[in-house]
Formats: C-alpha cells, structure tokens, sequence
C-alpha cells in the first residue's frame, strides 16, 4: 500500500514497481541518486537558461517601434520558430521537465529521507550552478525551479 504520509525507513518504492529497497545499503544508492539527478536539474537548467540567453543575444532583432504602445503586439524575436536554436533550447526544455516530474513524482513517494536528498541535491546545485544569475530571468514557473 502506497503511503500518504511522510515516514522514515529505508524500505521505498521508488518511481517503479523494481526499483524497491530493502537494505540500508539500497536505501544509500537511492538517496545518492535522488542528491546527483537533482544537482544535475540545477545543472540544467542552468545550461538551458544560459543557451537561451547567448541564442537571444545573438539572434539580431530590430527594436520595437513603440515598445511600450504594443508591447505584446512585438514578436520577441526575429527568429524562426524551427530555427536549430529554438529547435536546441526546446529540446532542453523538455529534458529539464521531465527530469523535474519524475523528482517530484520521487518525492511523492513520502519517504523522508528521499525529500530531504532532493531538496539537498537542489540547493546543493542552485548554489554550486544557479548562485550568481543576476543577469538571467528565469521563466520557470515551476515550484522545483
């Protein structure tokens, strides 16, 4: 039975009806792979926040005629939509959500000690990847973000 409460033990079910712990040492291996896949989401997320601001910057774009008249009249870009950089950053984008869905779906699992590995495993990454983005907006309304 699937548990709908927060509980602490090393006997998880993680993501797949295989992927079961049942001794301290899965139960590590687990919680080590919940830390690395999320530093690897801060990491890209970071990459795609990144090729989308060099993609940006270097797509030449004239600048609006009135941009505060029609601000959502103005295409953001000059670019074509099935431009290899779009193309690029879209693919990225959806790298990025499916690895956030499936560390939230990792959570839901209610054990305490994967929470605690992937809310480590993000701020260990937003730190090491994310910590001095002061000049990239980020977009993702995404709680994990």
């Amino acid at each position: 039975m699937m548990h709908m409460t927060f509980y602490w033990g090393r006997q998880v079910t993680l993501l797949l009806d295989s992927w079961k712990t049942k001794t301290w040492t899965e139960y590590a291996l687990t919680l080590c792979a919940c830390f690395v896949v999320s530093v690897f989401y801060q990491y890209m997320e970071d990459r795609r926040l990144r090729f989308r601001l060099l993609s940006s910057s270097s797509a030449a774009a004239s600048p609006p005629p009135s941009s505060v008249a029609t601000p959502l009249l103005y295409p953001k870009s000059a670019a074509s939509p099935w431009s290899p950089a779009r193309f690029a950053g879209a693919v990225l984008f959806g790298l990025n959500s499916a690895i956030g869905y499936l560390l939230m779906l990792a959570i839901m699992s209610f054990n305490g000690g994967v929470f605690i590995a992937v809310i480590v495993g993000l701020a260990i990454g937003y730190l090491l990847f994310r910590s001095t983005d002061q000049d990239i907006v980020v977009d993702n309304p995404c709680a994990c973000a």
